[in-house]
């Protein structure tokens, strides 16, 4: 293997040449304590940047194998590792200057929510971070003298400060750091700066320990809820309310979370011990009270709840049932081969709406084909607020009644089919309702939410249902489906859980525009070994909200539970994977198609959408219910 002495004479010998001259620096070089690989070179500094990674043997990262020894372990440390090379790398990246790119420095940038993501594997050996380098340049010109400065300064600093418990012992980094800590002392920075001793050497140690315990505590709050029968648990003290609307970041002074005693259950976690909150039962749930008490701040606190969240976000310890989906009406999407009978039939165009499809779904058709997708993509929990909701949808009153006959209505109405949702297929549903008491009587639990503090009403409603004369199901919470059929309410015709044979086409192919791989004996990887690259279709992520494979598009804008660009960029891979294998002609259902490519994940890991091609920073998990959303929307 070739050493940074050698990739320092390379530097030398290319500097001041035509830009693709560094495309001779690709392999992998030792740096004692580390390896870095160059597994990309972008053509040029206008181009995207080059693609880097570095691996620390475990001897070095000084971590016991018993943080990383469950895949959620693994998973969180690997995130706080991602989390610390980021901060790092910011510090640095754009220190050396030029044109296009040149000078960055950079990885993935986790948002509060913890998730498996290509910038960090750890395995027994070590663990391999994965970055990008904008490699430096005057016009077109190699600027090898500031890439060495980057690349031999600067990226070593980056590794020894974020990845390492104890210092350097090849690069010379560790005294360098040490010193410059040092002087921070003196400077009277002191112990809690960012810069002092604790952020490099016992930091990530503790660190790693606190992600792991977190995480261990968030994995048994997600197992005390199938053992209790509650779809969700929000831990008393939690901080709901974030500081914007375009803000993760918990709101300043916001009123902790404290939760109704008739809810109140206490867990017993392995780290934190005896931890009370709010246990939400199954069945169906109601969230009421007035504008901006909180009613919706806790439903989205509850959507988010699918995923772990890190440290200090203030929604550790709010944790949903994993497969819940969030519902809204989505004007205009498009609709393919969707079961809405239940919700929607005798259409007066005579259209058969037990298979249905459209490319400009109204919001009451988009919101019941969603219901039914939802169904099909495993969801044991469906989330819903009626500010986002059809109205015609979810309710229709006696008056409205006694004008439009119901034969001469299509739509039967979300509040008729509730019921039967959890009766038949033991699907709950937590509804955020504020205008209308038409759910009162088929509710199980009640909810109000008066200046951000959450209180049991569900007797109170039962009481003004019975002056009214109104019927409600008995108080069964949380029991098993079997168990809680309600001779008021009549159960639905949902029939099974669907299984669609849905069939996916595109047109133009070309060459892709995301790069994999993963890490072989050398962990450069290949990038054009065999017919990589060659007979791809052509990928386009447009942010968080949708992508392109070929011809065809995915707009994902109002799928509310996809949280990062990476994991639409994951959901782009897997659609690409889907068309070119021709995984939808129609000979295995939908539901099939996700559990074999998510089970191919699972085994092979980012390799599985690499082609041969080294793995890149990038790319985040996503759950298989967002992979359902995609395919759902698909428009050729």
């Amino acid at each position: 293997m070739q050493t940074s002495d050698d990739l320092r004479r390379r530097l030398a010998a290319i500097d001041r040449r035509n830009y693709p001259a560094y495309k001779e620096l690709r392999g992998v070089y030792d740096f004692g304590d580390f390896e870095l690989s160059i597994d990309h070179v972008q053509g040029d500094p206008f181009a995207a940047p080059s693609e880097l990674s570095v691996f620390v043997p475990m001897e070095v990262l000084g971590l016991p194998l018993e943080l990383m020894d469950v895949p959620h372990r693994r998973i969180a440390v690997e995130d706080l590792l991602v989390r610390r090379f980021a901060r790092e790398a910011a510090r640095v990246s754009r220190v050396v200057g030029g044109s296009g790119k040149s000078g960055l420095i950079a990885t993935s940038s986790p948002g509060p929510e913890v998730l498996a993501r290509s910038a960090c594997d750890l395995y027994e050996d070590g663990a391999v971070l994965r970055f990008v380098a904008g490699f430096p340049a005057h016009g077109r010109t190699t600027d090898a003298r500031s890439l060495a400065r980057m690349l031999l300064e600067l990226v070593p600093r980056c590794v020894e400060r974020a990845l390492m418990v104890r210092g350097s012992r090849a690069t010379g980094a560790g005294a360098a750091v040490r010193a410059e800590a040092a002087r921070g002392m003196r400077a009277g920075r002191g112990a809690g700066s960012e810069d002092s001793a604790a952020a490099w050497e016992g930091d990530l140690l503790h660190a790693a320990r606190a992600a792991a315990d977190l995480t261990d505590d968030q994995a048994a709050v997600r197992a005390e809820l199938d053992r209790r029968g509650l779809v969700a648990f929000v831990a008393d003290g939690a901080v709901l309310p974030r500081a914007s609307g375009v803000s993760a970041r918990p709101l300043v002074g916001a009123t902790p979370f404290r939760s109704p005693a008739s809810l109140r259950v206490t867990l017993d976690l392995p780290h934190r011990g005896p931890t009370a909150g709010m246990g939400i039962p199954r069945g169906v749930t109601l969230i009421v009270g007035g504008g901006y008490h909180g009613k919706s701040t806790l439903l989205k606190a509850l959507q988010e709840g699918i995923y772990n969240h890190a440290a200090c976000d203030g929604r550790e310890l709010v944790i949903t049932d994993a497969t819940a989906v969030k519902l809204r009406a989505e004007d205009g999407r498009a609709v393919h081969d969707v079961d809405i009978a239940p919700f929607i039939s005798n259409l007066p165009d005579g259209r058969d709406t037990r298979s249905f499809s459209t490319e400009d779904a109204s919001g009451s058709t988009s919101q019941a084909a969603g219901t039914v997708e939802a169904l099909e993509a495993g969801a044991r929990v469906l989330l819903i607020d009626e500010d986002t909701s059809a109205t015609n949808f979810m309710v229709r009153d006696e008056l409205m009644e006694a004008v439009v006959a119901a034969e001469h209505e299509p739509i039967t109405p979300f509040v008729a089919r509730v019921r039967g949702l959890w009766e038949r297929h033991g699907v709950s549903t937590v509804l955020v309702v504020g205008s209308s008491g038409a759910f009162f009587s088929v509710a199980n639990t009640v909810l109000q939410m008066d200046r951000y503090e959450s209180s049991d009403v569900t007797e109170r409603v039962r009481e003004v249902c019975r002056e009214r004369g109104i019927r409600t199901v008995p108080d069964e919470r949380g029991a098993a489906q079997s168990e809680t059929r309600a001779d008021t309410v009549p159960v639905d015709a949902l029939g099974e859980r669907p299984s669609r044979r849905l069939v996916l086409r595109t047109g133009a192919t070309g060459g892709s525009g995301s790069r994999g791989g993963g890490r072989d004996g050398s962990r450069a990887g290949t990038r054009s070994g065999g017919n990589a690259g060659r007979d791809r279709l052509m990928v386009r992520v447009r942010g968080r909200d949708g992508f392109s494979v070929g011809n065809g598009s995915a707009d994902l804008r109002l799928v509310e539970q996809l949280v990062d660009v990476e994991q639409t960029a994951v959901l782009a891979q897997l659609a690409r994977l889907v068309l070119e294998r021709r995984l939808l002609d129609g000979s295995r259902s939908l539901a099939e198609m996700v559990d074999g490519l998510f089970d191919e994940l699972d085994r092979d890991g980012w390799e599985a959408l690499a082609g041969g091609r080294a793995v890149a920073c990038g790319l985040a998990l996503p759950r298989r219910q967002e992979f359902f959303a995609c395919l759902n929307r698909w428009r050729s």
